[in-house]
């Protein structure tokens, strides 16, 4: 699978954009602010529809334009499909196939895959679960592209939920004031309602929670073995990389997950329901969801100790690129196919010893994009074709020596 063009219309601070690509390994070369980030992030956008860099898609129009454009020609198994998405901030984006509208955008997902590592990975040691959360559902997406609309259920029903936990928050809590009888009748009813509105919630959200968890989980065990692989591979040494699914399940059940089980979808399903009552004075009191896979996180460990607090820096870019490596192998091993892998301004924050490294890790990839400062940066068995970029303009297109 390659990228074999990419044009741009009002994206980031292109007006206009035309890039044509090859398979192997191509460097785009740009100081800091030239647009040279804009345009993987571009690719990553037709493969995951989202970017890496921001939460919206608003800040992906041009300032001053009404809708963005990206087209990308996609080649794979020597079929090509063309990709057209249209980007419309406080509006339903569009999507082409091939000239056809699609219903919905993301049934294009699938067409494209791409693994995506830049600095802003860091945080998947060092920051907050939410962005390990997304690190697997992005990638359980790539996996599967039917798990993008699991996702979106799931978001949708956890926040009705949680309005409803809000709204009714007063009605719900324990310890409201004494009142006549007629007035305690009342709140009674009122409250029973409210009760078995929980339950109807309760039931339709554990429906999508539970195959999403269990997916998760199957992920978690498929990733372990690449991650220790590409993790040692990375840093040269043997630190017994490990990943361990975090549930915010009952805390019996949890430990099973955390063991490494993987429990069928009903099981799954009926310890959610068990969880959301045991939680639920908890969840009343604060008017919020606290039982799910948008509270699990990803706990990283190297040997006995997590990574978040005690890896250094060092170790610390390892774990995140061995991550992403992981996913790359993964996905190769299951789609027999190679994602298109991209590596933005990764090189200058390394040190010498993980460059080479992670030059000969990815030096047998199909189509390799790669963004640099300088080309001095990128190793030297890399520099292979490069196109320049200044002040927005793709200036030449050539081949370092």
């Amino acid at each position: 699978m390659h990228v074999r063009h990419l044009t741009l219309g009002d994206f980031r601070s292109y007006p206009r954009a035309d890039l044509p690509l090859e398979p192997g390994i191509t460097t785009l070369v740009g100081l800091n602010g030239q647009g040279k980030t804009n345009l993987v992030e571009a690719i990553g956008y037709v493969a995951t529809l989202s970017s890496h860099r921001v939460a919206t898609d608003a800040p992906l129009v041009r300032f001053g334009a009404g809708q963005s454009i990206v087209r990308a020609a996609v080649v794979r198994d020597g079929r090509e499909s063309v990709v057209e998405l249209e980007l419309n901030p406080g509006r339903a984006n569009r999507a082409r196939l091939n000239k056809s509208p699609l219903t919905r955008p993301r049934d294009v997902l699938g067409t494209l895959r791409t693994v995506l590592f830049a600095p802003e990975d860091l945080a998947l040691v060092k920051g907050d679960p939410g962005e390990r959360r997304r690190f697997l559902d992005d990638l359980l997406v790539a996996r599967q592209p039917r798990w993008a609309g699991v996702r979106a259920d799931h978001d949708k029903l956890l926040k009705q939920r949680g309005a409803l936990l809000k709204s009714a928050q007063p009605v719900l809590r324990k310890g409201r004031s004494r009142r006549r009888v007629p007035d305690c009748l009342d709140e009674l009813s009122e409250r029973e309602s409210a009760l078995h509105t929980l339950e109807v919630w309760n039931a339709q959200l554990a429906q999508v929670a539970a195959p999403l968890i269990y997916a998760r989980l199957r992920l978690v065990r498929d990733l372990g073995p690449h991650l220790a692989s590409t993790y040692d591979e990375v840093s040269a040494g043997q630190s017994d990389a490990r990943i361990t699914y975090r549930a915010s399940l009952r805390d019996e059940f949890a430990a099973r997950l955390a063991a490494g089980e993987v429990p069928e979808i009903e099981e799954i399903h009926a310890e959610l329901l068990a969880s959301y009552d045991a939680m639920r004075a908890q969840e009343i009191e604060r008017g919020q969801n606290l039982v799910g896979p948008h509270r699990d996180d990803l706990l990283l460990t190297l040997g006995e100790l997590p990574a978040k607090g005690y890896a250094s820096h060092g170790e610390s870019w390892s774990f995140a690129l061995g991550l992403k490596l992981a996913a790359y192998h993964l996905l190769r091993t299951d789609l027999r196919d190679d994602p298109v892998l991209i590596l933005d301004d990764v090189f200058a924050e390394l040190d010498s010893g993980r460059r080479e490294r992670l030059a000969a890790l990815v030096a047998d990839c199909e189509q390799v994009l790669i963004t640099a400062a300088v080309p001095e940066d990128v190793p030297e068995s890399l520099r292979g074709r490069s196109v320049r970029i200044r002040l927005g303009e793709i200036e030449e297109v050539g081949s370092d020596e």
